[in-house]
């Protein structure tokens, strides 16, 4: 709760219930599904760990894409495929 609290709440401005229950939505996906957790050895509760990158070619080309979650309060970053 201190999480949603500290990243979410704490940062926007909730219009009425709608917007409230949108919001936590939107923040429940992300931090069970996308946000990485340390005390989960950096996974998250819905995915397993992905396999490390070692090769240093692999490294250098990586291409990441970042997608913004409600109006860009929260940022989710993946490799593009």
């Amino acid at each position: 709760m201190q999480t949603c609290r500290h990243e979410l709440l704490d940062r926007t401005l909730i219009w009425n219930e709608n917007h409230l229950r949108h919001a936590l939505r939107e923040f429940e996906t992300h931090h069970n599904g996308h946000r990485p957790h340390q005390a989960m050895d950096q996974a998250t509760p819905l995915r397993a760990v992905p396999e490390p990158i070692t090769d240093p070619d692999q490294i250098a080309h990586l291409d990441i894409r970042r997608r913004d979650r409600l109006g860009g309060t929260i940022h989710e970053y993946q490799h593009a495929a």
